[in-house]
């Protein structure tokens, strides 16, 4: 019998192993799925996985609408309503003060109520938003405007009546609005804090202009001239010191800016 060359029989063999398993399929090709395995190609995704990932993106989509819900929801909270009631009290305040002529007891009396609402409700919503995370956007804005808005109406109507001096209003108001522009003009360096003088003050400012508000006579008349008299010093000595910090701030903020490049360089 005639032999069969060496190279032929390899050639054989590897043929058999190209074809695979017991010498089945055509030649190559299971050399050609392993090619396209080690490829780095993804086998296609069934179904499940499909659904899966639509099922992930509606949550997540859900999720956001039901975040996005809850902090417009939030606006409505307890601090707020009360800064919104106290900006209501304004329109209030002014027509009872300036009832029957501004000069009736009575009307005067309905008057204080009003103002005195106002001021308790600046003590708590304040308080409440800070203690029980309710601050919000809104409140930053309108909480200072219903504080501005209450206390210059009061100050207005009573020099407007000839009750108290027109000096005292420029002195109160001026001090307050440049306060708060000042405030304006240095948030970027930081944000000035509320000293327990500028607490007082407000506080001495209330009680002040509410003995005004109520048509007193005798030594309470006199008292409440005292009381003024204090919520004046402590209005202009808590103002000359919340520029001395936003002077302190701004240089503070300028010397860290420039600092930063520098050690960015070192």
């Amino acid at each position: 019998m005639t032999g069969i060359p060496a190279s032929a029989a390899g050639g054989s063999s590897a043929a058999r192993g190209a074809s695979g398993p017991g010498g089945s399929g055509p030649p190559g090709l299971t050399g050609a799925r392993a090619a396209k395995g080690s490829s780095g190609q993804q086998a296609p995704r069934n179904d499940a996985d499909t659904s899966g990932d639509q099922e992930g993106a509606r949550r997540a989509r859900g999720g956001k609408l039901t975040a996005a819900a809850v902090n417009q929801a939030s606006v409505w909270n307890v601090a707020n309503l009360l800064t919104m009631l106290r900006l209501l009290l304004v329109p209030g305040f002014v027509a009872l003060m300036l009832a029957e002529g501004g000069y009736d007891p009575a009307w005067r009396s309905l008057a204080w109520a009003a103002f005195a609402i106002a001021m308790i409700t600046d003590l708590f919503d304040g308080h409440l938003a800070r203690t029980y995370n309710l601050v919000t956007d809104f409140g930053k804005i309108a909480d200072p405007i219903a504080d501005k808005a209450i206390m210059g109406a009061a100050l207005i109507c009573l020099s407007g009546l000839g009750d108290l001096p027109w000096w005292v209003t420029v002195v109160i108001l001026g001090r307050e609005l440049g306060i708060t522009l000042l405030r304006f003009l240095v948030i970027r360096y930081g944000v000035i804090p509320a000293s327990r003088g500028g607490k007082l003050k407000t506080l001495t400012q209330g009680v002040a202009v509410g003995m005004y508000v109520l048509a007193l006579t005798g030594w309470l008349a006199t008292l409440r001239y005292w009381v003024m008299a204090a919520a004046i010093v402590l209005t202009v000595v808590t103002g000359l010191d919340y520029v001395r910090q936003a002077i302190v701030l701004r240089r503070r903020g300028i010397a860290e800016r420039r600092a930063a490049p520098e050690e960015a360089q070192g």
